[in-house]
């Protein structure tokens, strides 16, 4: 029996080099093929919108912090493709609202940028961070009000701590570009009634030092220089 012992180890160890490095290589072998199953089916399972998979790879403990070629966490791949489902189970489980990728989107910026209401209010339930800014050194709030997201900038101008009056890198805070960068119509006045109702700054100058009544009265949007005298605007 001993024998026989003995001349299966040898043929084992011919055969690989070693019976330890046999058996731990194929185990490490394996267990590598379903990591990288794992991580490989996440970004596809939220291509395909599949939440049943989702809820699978949560279980077994997968990455929610990879990264893709794109510097994408599985959670800012989900708000990219507005898999609102997915994003919430992703976010619920853990995931990190403020992953930045390659051109420094986060789920909370860009969910604010889009209009993506419930991402951003599951953001700021789980850790959004106001300090954390898009490409323009931008909040999530400036984007919102220039693109008309109505209901986001509701709820950030009246979030405790959020930085209402940031400046970007162009110059202009979140009511500077409802003004400058919108056509003045009626979604954009009820804008800038909700930023001047949440405590702005109206007297914050461009970085030309043109405020933002100086923008409205060269555009003639005539409501919003209403808005912006009664609320002391110069």
């Amino acid at each position: 029996m001993r024998k026989a012992r003995r001349v299966a180890l040898l043929v084992c160890i011919g055969m690989i080099g070693g019976t330890v490095m046999a058996c731990n290589s194929s185990d490490d072998t394996n267990a590598k093929e379903v990591v990288d199953m794992k991580e490989d089916s996440i970004y596809n399972a939220i291509k395909q919108n599949d939440v049943v998979l989702i809820q699978r790879l949560l279980k077994s403990n997968v990455d929610l912090e990879q990264r893709n070629a794109k510097g994408e966490t599985p959670l800012m791949s989900a708000v990219y493709l507005e898999r609102n489902a997915i994003a919430k189970l992703l976010i619920e489980a853990g995931a990190n609202v403020n992953a930045q990728d390659k051109v420094l989107n986060s789920p909370f910026l860009y969910a604010g940028a889009e209009g993506n209401l419930e991402i951003v209010q599951l953001s700021l339930k789980h850790g959004a961070d106001f300090a954390i800014f898009n490409r323009y050194n931008g909040s999530a709030l400036i984007p919102a009000a220039e693109k008309g997201h109505l209901e986001v900038v509701k709820v950030l101008v009246n979030y405790p701590n959020y930085p209402i009056d940031h400046v970007n890198r162009l110059g202009w805070t979140a009511l500077m570009e409802a003004i400058v960068l919108s056509n003045g119509g009626a979604v954009h006045i009820a804008i800038v009634d909700e930023l001047i109702k949440g405590g702005v700054d109206v007297n914050i100058p461009d970085a030309d030092g043109i405020t933002p009544l100086q923008h409205a009265i060269n555009r003639k949007y005539t409501a919003i220089i209403t808005l912006l005298k009664q609320a002391g605007a110069k």
